[in-house]
């Protein structure tokens, strides 16, 4: 049986999702994070070396990254759901767009802001702590914040011509763009942006999400 390696708070929560969507059964193992560091226990990396989630065996394989993970899923189990036929079409092409900006362009700067926030937070000598502010507020106010609102920008701009990422249809690409855009809501004020903030509530009401939420636990990001 195929098991996923479920880590609280993180990307493997879409996994579940997307599972629950195609209907296949699968073994859940829970992971949670150090609540100092917010890091993933060591124990992750008696299943993969860079003991990060997602993580999901299926018999001899071991595989690792959740746009990997779901492209995967669908290829296996999906029956030709959840993607747009292989070839050239115009949702085609969104779809393998949308499925590699996930992480490729929308999660940097989201993780930069995490980092800058922490920084301004970190406990450090007293005569550190103004400096170290100083670094993460104008890394904050002159790149991470101004990228934050382009892609955003851009994605409620995507999401104004189609009511999902690929065109009218459901798909994978949604289940992959949903954590940016969970975190966004976060950490860029991503929620205050009309397409996206429907966005948000079309896949939190779907009955899949629900059950992933139910199997996975608390799930910060959907709130």
């Amino acid at each position: 049986m195929l098991t996923v390696h479920h880590l609280n708070n993180s990307r493997s929560q879409r996994v579940l999702w997307m599972l629950e969507e195609l209907g296949v059964e699968y073994e859940l193992k829970r992971y949670q994070r150090d609540p100092r560091t917010m890091l993933a226990p060591p124990e992750l990396r008696a299943v993969h070396p860079l003991g990060k989630s997602p993580v999901v065996t299926d018999g001899d394989l071991t595989l690792a990254e959740s746009g990997a993970i779901i492209d995967y899923l669908v290829e296996r189990y999906g029956d030709g759901r959840f993607s747009p036929p292989p070839g050239t079409s115009a949702e085609r092409v969104r779809y393998n767009y949308w499925m590699h900006y996930a992480e490729g362009s929308a999660m940097p700067p989201l993780l930069l802001k995490l980092v800058a926030r922490r920084l301004e937070s970190a406990k450090m000598p007293f005569f550190a702590r103004p400096i170290a502010r100083r670094i993460a507020q104008t890394m904050q106010s002159s790149f991470i914040d101004p990228q934050l609102r382009l892609h955003f920008g851009y994605i409620e701009a995507a999401l104004a011509k189609s009511t999902w990422f690929a065109g009218e249809t459901f798909s994978a690409a949604d289940v992959q763009m949903s954590f940016p855009l969970e975190t966004g809501g976060q950490r860029a004020g991503a929620k205050s942006m009309p397409h996206i903030r429907a966005f948000l509530e079309r896949i939190h009401a779907r009955p899949a999400y629900q059950r992933a939420l139910e199997r996975g636990g608390r799930y910060d990001f959907a709130t």
